[in-house]
């Protein structure tokens, strides 16, 4: 006999606390997601390395008058970047990148306060007790770590480089993904209290399985994004004519200088590119699968529609991939490369969803409602 995956708890808005913590927390989502929509366009537009100081509560007012802008642009042009690429650039121009980077900034210390008074009011009210106090408390802390590595990756590109160092690039973005992904997992939790869900065999092995690859080819795409590595193969299926690029087959390039000085070379820019093409085909067919395998069990309510998702994601993030790398011929394309970034960041959003209708092992009698927390405000029965 097929377990069933079944969804039928009653919602958490039963109560005005409830309702409130439940809203703040999805818009605490939304803001982050914009947050690394923001930082996609900064990073494709060349804006990161234009405002070269970090300045937490003072940088928060942008230049007000010609003067404090010539001082600001006089700053930049002591960069590496105006140096070597951006030589002779216009005030106009400056402006136009140094927008998104004050942008991007001020959007993180607009989420600060979005979060941290509501995050006192409710605490002051009693909404929020146990585990869920606790996970926010790491969802700050976290995000302290994410605007550290932010500047950490932003001084890599003021010494010698025009731009920042493609690691440290892929790790500020792996950990504003980890960021968003801890405050979903939450509002998921908290929205939709485990309750009645027919044991899954197999799937919750299956569900760790499609994560881990997907995160995996994430990392990837944030090294192809700070490398550049659209631009050396901007062709698709094949990579400028091969199904395996000349240079991957070159012995005297497999060493470890050669990851080091990527922008020296093709190399490194061609190891990510064909890693990152590998792995979306095996991502491909792992989240088909994992479809096939969930519907065969038949999932109902909320579980459905984020079953039913998962294809249609998978196939706009393919096709947004490869409308990328197409017309990457001589520089990227902003719009399709932040689509596609933001269309990975929702294909794994919608991996963690299912995942919390899989994860745990639950008698198929009706429960109590279990959750990662308990809130003073938890669905009567």
């Amino acid at each position: 006999m097929n377990s069933v995956l079944h969804q039928s708890q009653p919602s958490v808005f039963h109560s005005k606390g409830a309702r409130a913590v439940g809203i703040w927390l999805l818009i605490g989502v939304f803001m982050l997601l914009m947050q690394i929509v923001i930082g996609g366009v900064t990073r494709l537009t060349g804006s990161g390395l234009s405002i070269t100081k970090w300045e937490i509560v003072t940088g928060t007012v942008p230049p007000l008058n010609e003067t404090e802008w010539n001082a600001e642009f006089d700053l930049y042009k002591a960069s590496p970047q105006y140096a070597k690429i951006n030589q002779g650039m216009t005030l106009g121009e400056f402006k136009f990148i140094y927008f998104w980077e004050y942008f991007h900034r001020f959007w993180a210390r607009f989420m600060g306060l979005v979060f941290f008074f509501p995050f006192l009011y409710f605490l002051a009210k009693g909404y929020l007790r146990n585990k869920l106090a606790l996970h926010l408390i790491g969802v700050v802390a976290l995000a302290m770590v994410v605007a550290s590595f932010g500047w950490i990756m932003v001084a890599s590109g003021l010494v010698s480089r025009p731009y920042v160092n493609a690691y440290k690039l892929t790790l500020h973005l792996m950990l504003g993904i980890s960021l968003f992904t801890y405050v979903f997992w939450l509002a998921v939790n908290y929205l939709w209290p485990k309750e009645g869900i027919r044991s899954l065999p197999g799937l919750r092995n299956w569900s760790t399985t499609v994560i881990v690859v997907a995160v995996l080819q994430l990392i990837l795409g944030g090294l192809m994004s700070g490398m550049k590595a659209g631009l050396f193969f901007p062709t698709w299926p094949d990579m400028n004519g091969a199904a395996i690029p000349a240079e991957l087959l070159d012995g005297s390039q497999w060493h470890l200088d050669a990851f080091k000085q990527y922008d020296t070379n093709a190399f490194a820019p061609a190891v990510i590119q064909f890693l990152h093409r590998g792995v979306a085909y095996i991502l491909t067919a792992l989240v088909l699968i994992f479809t096939y395998k969930a519907f065969k069990r038949q999932p109902l309510g909320t579980a459905k529609v984020g079953f039913t998702l998962l294809p249609v994601l998978l196939s706009v993030q393919v096709l947004l991939g490869i409308i990328t790398i197409i017309n990457c011929v001589g520089t990227i394309p902003v719009g399709w490369g932040v689509l596609h970034q933001a269309g990975g960041v929702l294909l794994l959003a919608n991996l963690v969803f299912v995942r919390h209708w899989c994860a745990k092992q639950v008698s198929t009698a009706t429960s109590t409602p279990t959750s990662v927390y308990t809130t003073a405000t938890a669905p009567a029965r």
